[in-house]
């Protein structure tokens, strides 16, 4: 009979991740010990050591993109002179302040 399916906590997996990296016990002791099966600490291993630059820094690689501000001035005084082509074109004269 299979066992259910088992959700481990990140903490969890970090623990027995570094104990595989510690060496001190081979993977069929340590999967006894943390009854989990050998190739999960495998590759719970490799997902620690493909991540552990991100505990060191990694947020910053994460910020959000620098905004283009030239770009956005673009784009307001390109709507505005449509505004101001659609207002004329309707009848509807937009003085110099944007307002009727």
């Amino acid at each position: 009979m299979r066992r259910p399916r088992r959700n481990h906590s990140p903490a969890f997996k970090a623990k027995v991740a570094l104990a595989a990296i510690e060496g001190t016990a081979t993977l069929a002791e340590l999967a006894q010990r943390f009854d989990v099966h050998p190739n999960q600490i495998t590759e719970w291993r490799r997902q620690l050591v493909a991540n552990a630059a991100d505990a060191f820094g990694g947020e910053a690689d994460r910020a959000e993109p620098a905004i283009d501000v030239k770009a956005l001035h673009a784009k307001i005084g390109q709507q505005a002179l449509e505004l101001d082509f659609l207002a004329h074109a309707l009848g509807r004269d937009r003085g110099p302040s944007g307002k009727r």
